[in-house]
């Protein structure tokens, strides 16, 4: 098929300067309290806001839970749960916590719930996110001090995700021990939810709907006029954008490429499309001595340098951006994208594919007759997953790498791939650092695993090298910014030169909006529902 024809607006968009409707909150004098549906392709497929660092599970809670600090429309930092903070030397911080909060059940918010939610934080699936906190002190009921275990001059960036849960809830509950990362455990957390945020969730039904009500408690105020708000998962592309088209729902996220354009030509719709955080890459498993799913029973060829530079040099990512994404997609060298600190443009210039090239590393490796392996993927977690899966199996083809693709829901996919188990031999990932900045995607992604500290949580390859690990710690403590960013670079050099991560490239986040409906769309792909006016 023919790729994607942009119109002037929708260049804008994909160059980056979004339409001020999208970062900007909604202008005063808001229209009288309306309700709102909407719909995405995959649920949150828990609660639980400490069991495992995932973007789409954030995105739903950060309307029901809050952090100490947290990202406005504009996406800069301001207090939340904290009302102001200080770095006290070099390894302490003090937060002023915000006083007459209260969880929607009426219990009062204070420094219990913050140092209760950090211990079941660093019990959890986002231990990698707190890695940096050595410990916390209760000054008083209104102050907490944290010391991490270095000098620490971005921590406030790093806690915007640590949401705050009511301990007293909790305790009542059974749900101290935070769930599992791969959802293998039942907690009470799982299915409910209790914050102080300005949502509260009215009704769950996983897999199907989640209703959000008001929190008539509130200690702040939304400058939109959303109230009662229903997210309904809607796994079926042509199903999502029929249900925007028949007026069923207000929004949908992840408009398939091949749609936007019947989306833009509607009348009574527009396309809200801005830069994604994320991006997408391969990871081999580099740590076995064998494929666990592949030919190779005893040997196992991702550990052969030149074999996975090969792989890299046969993906056409170019190819998969024209003809799967429709231009909705930007090719990139490097496992992050353009808007996270410590991008290097450089280093992140997309590979020129050279499969003659390929084919001669794949026989100096020993390998010029191939082998098989299988690729795990999603099928609904990001735009067109499962068919840039299927393209990725075909460039390796040419190699004589036969690549069985294995797409399944993410649900099911991350009870498999997901820690503690990591079973894959090679999987298609995405990852999108909420603090804006490299260093969490190293410490989460590319530092070896520690399952005592949480570095490497989520390496799902087992990648492991000493000097990159050495790096991440001076990148954690660094207070001088131009030498930090040379360490983040030094990091990712070296990573690149392993080809220890495969980077296919950076997404595009794509809304289906109606026109009397304003939203805000941050690049971390939250539904910032305080935001959105219905008019």
């Amino acid at each position: 098929m023919m790729p994607f024809s942009f119109s002037a607006f929708k260049r804008k968009m994909l160059l980056g300067t979004i339409a001020a409707a999208a970062l900007a909150a909604p202008l005063g004098g808001m229209a009288e309290a309306a309700d709102f549906k909407f719909a995405g392709p995959l649920d949150a497929y828990t609660l639980d806001p400490h069991a495992v660092s995932n973007t789409l599970i954030f995105a739903v809670l950060a309307n029901v839970y809050e952090p100490l600090v947290r990202r406005n429309a504009e996406q800069k930092i301001e207090g939340a749960l904290a009302t102001d903070w200080k770095q006290i030397d070099g390894t302490t911080w003090e937060f002023n916590l915000r006083k007459d909060v209260k969880f929607s059940n009426g219990n009062a918010f204070t420094a219990d719930d913050v140092v209760f939610s950090l211990t079941r934080g660093q019990a959890g699936g986002i231990k990698a996110n707190l890695n940096s906190i050595a410990s916390i002190e209760k000054v008083d009921d209104y102050k907490v001090r944290i010391k991490t275990r270095a000098i620490n001059p971005i921590l406030p960036n790093q806690i915007t995700n640590w949401y705050i849960m009511d301990k007293e809830w909790a305790e009542a509950n059974n749900t101290v021990q935070p769930g599992a990362a791969n959802n293998a455990t039942e907690t009470f957390a799982n299915r409910n939810a209790m914050g102080t945020g300005p949502y509260v969730i009215k009704e769950r039904d996983p897999g199907v709907k989640t209703v959000f009500a008001p929190n008539p408690g509130w200690w702040d105020k939304k400058t939109g006029n959303v109230d009662n708000a229903t997210f309904f998962v809607i796994p079926n592309p042509s199903t999502r954008v029929s249900a925007l088209i028949s007026g069923e729902v207000d929004m949908i996220d992840g408009v398939p490429p091949q749609d936007a354009e019947r989306i833009e030509n509607d009348p009574k719709l527009h396309m809200q499309a801005g830069p994604d955080l994320r991006t997408i890459y391969i990871q081999p498993d580099v740590a076995r001595d064998s494929l666990i799913f592949g030919s190779e029973k005893t040997k196992n060829p991702f550990k052969e340098l030149k074999v996975r530079q090969a792989m890299e040099l046969a993906i056409d990512t170019g190819a998969i951006q024209k003809r799967i994404m429709r231009n909705f997609s930007v090719p990139v060298g490097l496992p992050i994208g353009k808007e996270v600190n410590g991008f290097d443009a450089t280093l992140g210039a997309p590979v020129k594919p050279d499969v003659d090239k390929a084919k001669a590393l794949m026989k100096e490796a020993g390998y010029e007759n191939g082998f098989s392996v299988t690729l795990d993927c999603t099928s609904d977690r990001f735009m067109n997953d499962e068919a840039t899966c299927l393209a990725v199996a075909a460039s390796l083809a040419r190699i004589n790498i036969k690549v069985d693709p294995r797409a399944q829901p993410t649900a099911k996919w991350a009870t498999q791939v997901n820690p503690p188990e990591y079973n894959t031999s090679m999987a298609m990932l995405g990852y999108s650092p909420a603090t804006y900045d490299a260093h969490i995607f190293l410490t989460s992604i590319a530092a070896t695993r520690d399952p005592k500290s949480g570095l490497g949580a989520f390496n799902i390859g087992g990648y492991s090298n000493p000097e990159v690990d050495k790096l991440i710690d001076l990148i954690g403590k660094e207070t001088d910014q131009a030498k930090r960013t040379g360490y983040i670079t030094q990091a990712f050099k070296l990573m690149k030169a392993d080809v220890a991560f495969i980077p296919l490239h950076q997404l595009n986040i794509l809304w289906g909006v109606k026109d009397n409906v304003t939203v805000v769309q941050p690049a971390d792909l939250a539904y910032p529902l305080r935001y959105f006016t219905v008019k």
